[in-house]
């Protein structure tokens, strides 16, 4: 996990517009009082997310780590949305859905307003597109949610929950 801490405080130290205000040291501190909470960064990186402290929740004081890589998460794409939408596929299934992913991981996916605050910290998914938190209402009539950037802006899609394709993922939340 030495690694893992090291690679984090690089990016922190890199990317200081992210999380203005803020210090590596407190946010080691909570890293090293919740030991769980690195096994998700692990497997954030691990699947490309590049993590990165981007701010932090004015009313539980906890530090939001996002995906930052360029592109969804490589790691992390060919993806339905969840695992109803799995299920409901009878031929070329995925392997895995975006929800079931983020569960295992033991993130949330983000959800539009914090994909969109993301996009004010940088140009993400140029070239790829993530599924986001989808309002249930969508979810039942068999849509899901998906977001990118293209023409310096972002834009909002729905899709059929059980679609996948090689260039959608999602990005995730941790919460420490």
């Amino acid at each position: 996990m030495q690694d893992l801490l090291k690679t984090l405080q690089t990016r922190f130290e890199k990317n200081k517009a992210r999380h203005s205000g803020h210090t590596w040291a407190n946010v080691l501190a909570r890293l090293e009082a919740s030991p769980g909470k690195l096994r998700s960064l692990a497997e954030m990186e691990q699947s490309g997310g590049e993590p990165d402290v981007v701010g932090q929740d004015e009313k539980t004081g906890e530090y939001l780590f996002f995906d930052c890589s360029p592109e969804s998460p490589k790691g992390r794409r060919s993806v339905c949305y969840d695992r109803a939408a799995l299920d409901a596929r009878k031929e070329h299934k995925p392997a895995n859905s975006a929800q079931d992913l983020a569960a295992a991981m033991g993130v949330e996916m983000l959800t539009e307003e914090q994909y969109r605050y993301l996009q004010t910290l940088g140009a993400f998914d140029l070239k790829t597109s993530s599924w986001i938190q989808t309002p249930e209402r969508i979810r039942k009539l068999g849509g899901a949610l998906f977001c990118d950037r293209r023409y310096d802006t972002v834009f909002l899609y729905h899709n059929g929950a059980e679609s996948y394709y090689a260039v959608r993922g999602f990005r995730g939340v941790l919460r420490v």
